[in-house]
């Protein structure tokens, strides 16, 4: 193989050695008829290797045709562009940020409408889950939380932690009020139905699913005119309310579950 290559080298060099131009554009002409390069001696190692030279020392037939053909190394092109470089700007840099001058720190962040946790791999029904998605729907964030504190169902807990996780972003993250939060959205995706084996009598068995979903809680900031609507209906009493409007101003706490079915507690 370095035969063959050698071999085609050779052969270019002596194609291009009754070449009448003679002048180079860099390199120092030895008394062998050779060009003795600048102290860069990697300019072409694999062809050094291929035709047996010495690392500071090529032909000069073969130096001017590889000047010729615009063939160079790596390190002559970043040395020769370092003079004439110019800054490109990045794709990723925001052009206001450049254009104005102004620091991160200066630029006017603009807060989001929506703000949402999502949480995945919930061990349970998505039927279920959504009838206390559905219960909060619509309130206040505090409303939320204080109405599923009561609420004596297993998946309460989960949409609670969901919440309150998607206050914690609004408010740490993007910097929204937490005393203005409306959970705008609250919906339940289907996730993975895992099925089992399920043991039946006289050596039978059958299939068991268990069931995953996904709940989403997207919330956002109360506009002025929900505040005014909001102060409104606090003041007006003996007022046949909408389902949207008991939701906005909740006067008393939602039963999910008869009485005479609850656990007693110790007192």
């Amino acid at each position: 193989m370095v035969g063959w290559r050698r071999h085609i080298l050779h052969s270019i060099i002596r194609r291009v050695g009754n070449s009448p131009h003679r002048n180079l554009s860099a390199g120092v002409e030895c008394s062998s008829g050779r060009i003795c390069l600048a102290p860069l001696p990697g300019h072409f190692p694999f062809l050094q290797r291929a035709l047996g030279l010495s690392s500071d020392v090529i032909p000069r037939s073969f130096y001017r045709y590889l000047q010729e053909s615009g063939i160079s190394s790596s390190r002559k092109l970043l040395a020769e562009s370092d003079a004439n470089i110019t800054p490109v700007r990045s794709p990723l840099t925001p052009v206001l940020a450049i254009d104005s001058g102004k620091t991160e720190s200066q630029a006017v962040v603009s807060k989001p409408s929506k703000v949402q946790a999502v949480r995945k791999d919930i061990k349970q029904s998505p039927k279920k889950v959504n009838l206390v998605a559905a219960l909060v729907r619509g309130m206040r964030v505090e409303d939320a939380l204080l109405q599923l504190q009561v609420t004596v169902k297993r998946a309460a807990k989960t949409v609670y932690q969901v919440i309150n996780s998607a206050r914690a972003n609004a408010t740490h993250n993007h910097g929204l009020d937490p005393d203005r939060l409306l959970v705008a959205e609250a919906f339940v995706g289907k996730g993975y139905f895992k099925k089992r084996v399920s043991y039946h009598a006289r050596g039978k068995s059958g299939i068991m699913v268990r069931p995953e979903c996904r709940l989403t809680v997207v919330v956002r900031e109360i506009t002025a005119e929900e505040e005014a609507e909001i102060a409104r209906l606090r003041v007006s009493k003996f007022l046949k309310l909408t389902k949207r409007e008991r939701r906005l101003v909740p006067h008393q706490l939602i039963e999910t579950t008869p009485r005479w079915s609850r656990k007693r507690t110790p007192e």
